[in-house]
């Protein structure tokens, strides 16, 4: 972990990641691969694990690159359309919450999926929509480009200082990094690298993401100290010190 920028009195953003973070979708995924792997004649398991690491382009250029690439996507995209609409998608514990409980206007999305599924899915969950949301559609370079999360904070009018990013994904963590803002890695059983706090899930953080947004200390249960469960990695910043 490593020390988090931000100035005391500092009006406060947070941005979220959707995918692994907001919703858990791990099972769809895999569904998703799965049948596009089959429907190809491939190793369903194998082309999982690529699509993991690699952007949907540069699998199919490693598991079928005798395939016209075009096609391939246009597969895909089908299949993802199709498990929105029919998946069966959850919310992780505590997002609901959190998000209800976000001022309007100081909050956002930011996902590599497209606006139209993300809204599938969050209507299937009952999680609120903000009104700043970034997709791969919105943006000429994804995660872990800095583009996504400059490009939200730009809409929310904020500075990359003033913002929080929440993310699940290796990739995600270093395009808010890159962004130059404070990232805290959720849902993962180790910290990302380069994150400045760890949590072990989504429920973990809720009361330290909200004292954030609301210019406060990290919330921590009455009698914890610094060595909260909730995170067993936490540990005051300067800012928190200086009692921003």
């Amino acid at each position: 972990m490593i020390t988090e920028p931000g100035r005391p009195g500092a009006a406060r953003y947070v941005l979220f990641d959707v995918d692994g973070t907001l919703i858990d979708a791990v099972e769809n995924q895999r569904l998703v691969w799965r049948t596009w792997a089959e429907r190809y004649g491939l190793d369903p398991d194998e082309v999982h694990r690529v699509a993991l690491r690699t952007r949907p382009m540069e699998t199919f250029a490693q598991v079928a690159s005798d395939k016209d690439p075009r096609e391939c996507l246009a597969v895909l995209h089908e299949l993802e359309d199709e498990d929105v609409r029919s998946g069966t998608y959850t919310a992780f514990d505590g997002a609901l919450e959190l998000l209800s409980a976000l001022r309007p206007g100081a909050w956002a999305l930011v996902t590599s999926n497209y606006e139209h599924r993300v809204r599938g899915r969050f209507a299937r969950t009952g999680l609120p929509v903000p009104e700043v949301l970034v997709d791969a559609a919105a943006v000429a370079e994804g995660k872990p480009s800095p583009v996504p999360y400059l490009q939200a904070a730009a809409r929310l009018g904020a500075r990359p200082e003033e913002c929080l990013v929440i993310e699940d994904a290796p990739s995600g963590v270093q395009s808010g990094l890159r962004a130059g803002m404070t990232v805290w890695g959720v849902n993962t059983a180790d910290a990302e690298n380069g994150v400045h706090r760890h949590f072990g899930s989504l429920r973990d953080a809720v009361g330290d993401i909200l004292a954030f947004a609301s210019g406060l200390p990290p919330h921590r249960p009455e009698g914890a100290g610094d060595t909260s469960p909730r995170s067993s990695s936490w540990r005051p910043t300067a800012a928190e010190t200086m009692g921003s």
